[in-house]
């Protein structure tokens, strides 16, 4: 470990690491704090309810681990430990009410400790139980409620994890995981001006590590398999970035059409708060949008996520919300939709319209996930528009439209 401040610097510097395409700069990380924290209380509040289903799939539970799975960068398959396997009854959640409830009350204990000494005592009473197939798999919710006490959990950042500190810790055990977390936070604690306190940063690279996208030190360690697999991760990573990089500027076309409509229908409107400096075809966002983001009716928590959706249209000097756009690209649309629930539930009057914008080909996924029993119950009402009717039609809706009802002709409802 003498070369560790090597290796995070070797770390930090690569412009394509899990720690400058995921952990720096990322709204898309930054924005899953939130909505992952309002999903896990639906899950207690589900749970509570006795309307937790007994079954992972349409459950509110799987709504928080696909937003998870969101940050592809590091959570690809965060969601398997979690499916239910009927023939080996695991994780044993779904049909032992038992072991439901309390894992209920231990995502309430959770999200409402105020120290991480609370977290680790309901960790070991969790263990305690012995509740088949719920494991440390759900470190990686921990994570996102608490991310400076609880590092994720998954098999890369063990196996990095494993090499990097020459251990032989295993998977499915919350006694070597909270090992691992008394050792991450040692290491990160030592090495904080390097990293942060988010100990997404310090995992981060032990991801790096446990899948081979990052060699330290003597590399003779890989065989030749595994030399051209490493080659193959870089081609593909290299890949996955250039896609990245597309995406994101759909996603500002996208924005920048809606800016401009609700500009022309006499709005004030404003992009998500981190998005203000983007520009698209030359047209800085800053220049249509309203100089300060009024006021709204709630606490600076919901505020804060409010001010991250992607588009607002304000009636035309009030703090009165009139339009609120989600842009989702190739990712899902889980955490676009919690977060117009957000605005739903916090400061709704009524008179707001709410849209998901997305690009053609992911129609069907839009249907399915607003047929979701916790978004159809809420009373809700999200409509959809495509890529290419927002494209094509832009131009007409800022000339003939008078009021906000002109979306509705590209606007699709379920």
């Amino acid at each position: 470990m003498n070369n560790l401040n090597q290796i995070i610097q070797q770390y930090k510097k690569d412009n394509e690491s899990v720690y400058n395409t995921w952990f720096v700069d990322n709204d898309q990380r930054l924005k899953a704090f939130r909505t992952i924290r309002r999903g896990v209380l639906q899950v207690i509040e589900d749970i509570k309810n006795k309307s937790f289903p007994n079954d992972f799939k349409n459950s509110s539970l799987e709504f928080v681990l696909n937003c998870i799975a969101e940050q592809k960068q590091v959570f690809v398959g965060v969601s398997h430990p979690f499916y239910w396997k009927p023939k080996l009854r695991i994780p044993d959640i779904y049909e032992n009410q038992n072991n439901k409830i309390a894992f209920g009350q231990f995502l309430e204990n959770c999200i409402n400790a105020k120290t991480e000494e609370q977290v680790v005592k309901e960790i070991v009473k969790l263990d305690t139980l012995k509740i088949k197939g719920l494991g440390p798999a759900v470190a990686s919710i921990l994570y996102f409620i608490h991310p400076t006490w609880f590092p994720p959990f998954n098999t890369a950042i063990l196996n990095g994890f494993n090499f990097l500190y020459k251990d032989k810790k295993k998977l499915g055990s919350w006694t070597e995981y909270l090992k691992i977390r008394e050792t991450l936070l040692e290491t990160n604690s030592s090495h904080k001006s390097e990293l942060s306190n988010d100990l997404g940063a310090i995992s981060g690279l032990c991801f790096e590590i446990g899948t081979q996208k990052m060699l330290i030190g003597n590399d003779e360690y890989l065989s030749e398999e595994e030399r051209n697999k490493f080659e193959k991760n870089i081609v593909k990573r290299q890949k996955e970035i250039q896609e990245e990089k597309q995406e994101e500027n759909l996603h500002s076309e996208m924005q920048y059409h809606l800016l401009k409509i609700g500009a022309s229908l006499g709005f004030d409107v404003t992009p998500a708060s981190n998005d203000k400096s983007k520009a698209f075809n030359g047209q800085s966002f800053s220049f249509i949008s309203m100089n300060k983001f009024p006021e709204l009716p709630c606490d600076k928590d919901t505020q804060n996520t409010i001010k991250l959706i992607d588009v607002l249209w304000f009636e035309k000097g009030t703090n009165n919300i009139i339009g609120a756009f989600e842009v989702e690209k190739s990712t899902s649309i889980y955490s676009g939709i919690l977060r117009l629930s957000d605005l739903y539930f916090s400061i709704s009057d009524g008179d707001e319209v709410f849209y998901i914008i997305i690009p053609d080909s992911r129609e069907k996924d839009v249907i399915q996930q607003l047929n979701r029993p916790v978004i159809k119950n809420s009373k809700m009402i999200i409509k959809y528009i495509l890529f290419s009717e927002l494209r094509t039609n832009c131009d007409a809706i800022c000339k003939f439209g008078s009021d906000h009802s002109i979306m509705d002709k590209i606007a699709k409802t379920i």
